[in-house]
């Protein structure tokens, strides 16, 4: 009896190590295949028939060349993922669900629920410590720096274990340090992670950009969480990067409605009301291009307050402009083509 269950195991577990194999090629040689599974073709054949008897829809192709692949199917089969793709997956639709990208927040979450049903209970482990332990804070939506699953779901399980964690990181300067730090709570701003945490060596409330912090690990001691100085984490982010020391104060005046202002430019900077058809705004920046950009896009007349480097900035990429549409030609996209006397050919 325990021969018959070890080869029903021995079965099963072949089966999900051919459909890990489909997935990741279009097409697989029959040969290759069943060398890569340790079985002859004929076992392959029957393993390729549990298969679709499954729902997994795999064609055949016949001949010399002969070979495998996974086609796609009327519906969608389970899939088979590994421990770190399923936490990826669920940290992607997390991230989805809380609005990231619009108009697919509730499927979103229906299919968050569905991955995390499924996933055994050490994963689910971890990703109930991620979604627990993060606090979404909507501010742009550039580009970031990538950070490792197993630092996040680590980092993630100290906060909500209440875990004391050591870790190395990398400041601005580049200077390594290494951190012993009572982690609070994960902040997902924009497309970066921070770690809000009270730093033990410096007594003192730190957030840790997590694409700057390295092996993390957690050292056992439990504590007791301390009260954060701030309305949240979120905030206690917001207001640290803020506090930054920035090279441009941009001031100016712009002649549209605040409410205009507001809807494109409140993530960055402070509009502050002036009338009905015109408004102030105010940033902090350690580049003019930002703000050059930002006013363009506004479409709006403006009056540069401060800094005198702005309009150096604007200066500069008018006299760009006015080369780039001297160099197009007379009648350049309004007419076609020209013969480079003005008339159209």
């Amino acid at each position: 009896m325990s021969g018959t269950l070890a080869g029903m195991a021995n079965t099963s577990s072949r089966t999900l190590r051919l459909l890990s194999l489909l997935q990741t090629h279009r097409y697989w040689p029959g040969t290759e295949l069943a060398d890569r599974l340790g079985v002859s073709v004929r076992t392959l054949r029957r393993d390729v028939d549990r298969l679709r008897e499954l729902g997994y829809p795999v064609d055949a192709h016949r001949g010399v060349d002969g070979g495998y692949q996974l086609a796609p199917g009327a519906a969608l089969p389970p899939l088979v993922v590994d421990d770190e793709e399923a936490v990826a997956l669920a940290v992607g639709l997390q991230a989805a669900a809380h609005g990231a990208v619009a108009g697919i927040q509730e499927s979103s979450i229906r299919a968050f629920t569905k991955v995390v049903q499924v996933m055994p209970a050490r994963l689910r482990r971890r990703v109930d410590a991620l979604r627990a332990m993060t606090v979404p804070a909507f501010w742009g939506d550039g580009g970031g720096p990538t950070v490792e699953a197993a630092v996040l779901t680590t980092v993630a399980q100290a906060c909500r274990d209440a875990e004391r964690l050591r870790f190395g990181y990398t400041a601005r300067d580049t200077q390594r340090t290494e951190r012993h730090v009572e982690p609070y709570r994960l902040v997902s701003l924009g497309r970066r992670w921070y770690l809000v945490g009270y730093d033990l060596t410096r007594h003192d409330w730190r957030s840790f950009r997590l694409d700057r912090l390295h092996d993390p690990q957690g050292t056992g001691a439990r504590f007791h969480p301390r009260q954060l100085p701030a309305e949240d984490a979120a905030t206690f982010v917001r207001d640290g990067i803020e506090n930054l020391a920035m090279p441009y104060r941009v001031d100016v005046l712009v002649q549209a409605p605040p409410a205009v202002v507001e809807q494109r430019l409140a993530r960055w900077a402070t509009v502050e009301y002036v009338d009905e058809r015109s408004c102030r705004i105010v940033m902090t920046t350690d580049t003019l291009d930002w703000p050059v950009m930002a006013l363009g896009s506004l479409g709006a007349e403006f009056e540069v307050l401060s800094p005198p480097e702005l309009v150096d900035q604007l200066q500069e990429w008018s006299e760009r402009f006015a080369r780039a549409t001297a160099t197009a030609g007379p009648g350049a996209g309004a007419g076609g083509p020209t013969d480079g006397t003005g008339a159209s050919g």
